[in-house]
């Protein structure tokens, strides 16, 4: 490292670089990117940003192919319906998820930051775009921004912040359709926002904080809101694969002159150009090191190539690689901290595989009701009421009825027949009736077969009570 490097590094790791000494905010005119990653980084966004305005409209057998309908507790992951009792499955499944996400920055880095993360895609790929288009490129920005308020600053501010506000509000209803589904979303539409006035009130404030968010806290997420960056700290060592500056190649830094010969006048591959400063979204300078508002966008290491083929030097002074990998020349990203990630990750998606693979489409509860004991029914046999729960996971209703399979006996039903439609929870009584000939202590078990439209769905134990005098 540098004697520049060695000097500043205190200081910068002191102050967010979108903090002034007054702690009055800077605010960050990043330079518009170009290059190969981010060409890639748009791909991956338009992509994403499609399965998020799409989805919401495409059904499969009659239902969301999504819903998180998080207020009755169901959801549909790609046509899977998870009702309330397989809520602990959503939950292993996210637990499953951010699992994945810390074996991926303690081996990669933060590349969820910046290529899936919805603040980057939304920031940089909607927001940004939008004031690149009206505004210009950070040198028109920063000018507009400085002038006075005369009929150009007004016009341009203001459409830009009218279609800031119309996209948030179009997103808020978006994840309004995830919620309660695109059919409930066009009815709430149709009948107008007097007929839903919470509903409505709710989607404006949630517009109003989303377009808070990228029209002026932005960066700062990154850097003060979002606990993942501060995590970095204790996911990330030096075999971490991070976006990083070759200190060994660039240093010492050096003006370029053509007519130099680089490698004879002792300097390194940077040329102190700024270019990596000029297009980082949260104004930070790459060469100082890994820094916590680094968000592994890859816009610095698409602008030092450019610089390097333009000054005949090979690219990657700024590349993925890891600290370990920069010092020795060689990359090694197994650590035992990420194979023991990697392990627990891998138990974990073996026993959310399981729960999924082993989940059914009926869930069956018989209990004895409370506070009852036998009964006698008529002359020869006697009686236990009993209570049968059913929970309907399928898409249809079903009509359920029980046989007694183990011994020979009667069940009567207590009402009228079970039927259950589709996500229902439902519960009836019933009788189950022995001969008394046929009991030979208080104790008996009992086995049924509990059957929906003629198929057996399941096998229930219980107890049958008799009298005590049996066990004597």
């Amino acid at each position: 490292m540098s004697e520049e490097n060695k000097n500043t590094q205190g200081s910068f790791r002191d102050k967010l670089t979108t903090v002034n000494a007054d702690g009055k905010r800077v605010w960050v005119y990043p330079k518009k990117p170009k290059g190969r990653l981010y060409n890639y980084r748009k791909i991956v966004a338009a992509i994403l940003l499609l399965f998020l305005f799409v989805i919401p409209f495409i059904k499969y057998k009659g239902d969301p192919l999504v819903l998180l309908n998080v207020l009755e507790r169901k959801f549909i992951i790609f046509g899977v319906i998870f009702w309330p009792q397989d809520f602990h499955l959503i939950v292993l499944s996210i637990i499953s998820l951010v699992v994945f996400i810390i074996l991926f920055t303690v081996v990669f880095g933060r590349i969820f930051c910046g290529w899936v993360c919805p603040q980057t895609i939304f920031m940089e790929f909607v927001f940004r775009q939008v004031e690149y288009w009206i505004e210009g490129d950070y040198n028109k920005q920063k000018k507009l921004a400085r002038q006075e308020w005369n009929f150009e600053k007004v016009w341009k501010k203001s459409l830009k912040h009218i279609i800031f506000f119309t996209f948030a509000f179009l997103v808020a209803n978006t994840f309004l359709a995830y919620l309660i589904s695109i059919d409930e979303l066009k009815l709430l539409i149709t009948d107008g926002p007097l007929q839903h006035a919470v509903t409505f009130l709710a989607v404006v404030v949630f517009s109003g904080a989303f377009y808070f968010i990228f029209a002026f806290f932005r960066e700062q997420v990154c850097t003060i809101a979002c606990p993942y960056g501060r995590l970095q700290g204790v996911l990330l060592d030096e075999k971490s694969i991070v976006v990083a500056y070759d200190h060994v190649r660039g240093e010492p830094k050096g003006k370029h002159n053509p007519l130099e010969d680089r490698d004879a006048s002792g300097k390194g591959d940077c040329i102190d150009c700024h270019s990596c400063v000029m297009v980082c979204p949260t104004n930070i300078d790459i060469r100082n090191g890994t820094q916590l508002e680094c968000i592994n966008c890859t816009a610095c290491i698409d602008a030092c190539d450019a610089v390097m083929d333009r000054i005949k030097r090979p690219r990657g002074l700024i590349r993925y690689d890891s600290e370990k990998g920069i010092m020795e020349g060689k990359k090694s990203i197994f650590t035992p901290r990420s194979i023991a990630y990697s392990v627990f990750l891998t138990a974990l998606l073996i026993l959310v595989g399981t729960l999924f693979a082993f989940r059914t489409d009926f869930e069956t509860t018989i209990l004895r009701q409370r506070g009852t004991l036998f009964q006698e029914y008529g002359d020869d046999s006697y009686s236990n009421i009993y209570e049968l729960e059913v929970v309907n996971k399928t898409r249809e209703s079903h009509t359920v009825e029980l046989k007694l399979l183990e011994p020979a006996g009667q069940v009567i039903p207590m009402g009228d027949k079970l039927v259950i439609e589709k996500g229902e929870a439902k519960s009836g009584g019933f009788l189950a009736v022995l001969k008394k000939d046929q009991l030979k202590s208080s104790n008996t078990k009992l086995k049924f077969g509990i059957y929906s439209d003629g198929k057996m769905i399941d096998e229930y134990e219980v107890t049958f009570i008799g009298p005590p005098s049996l066990d004597k």
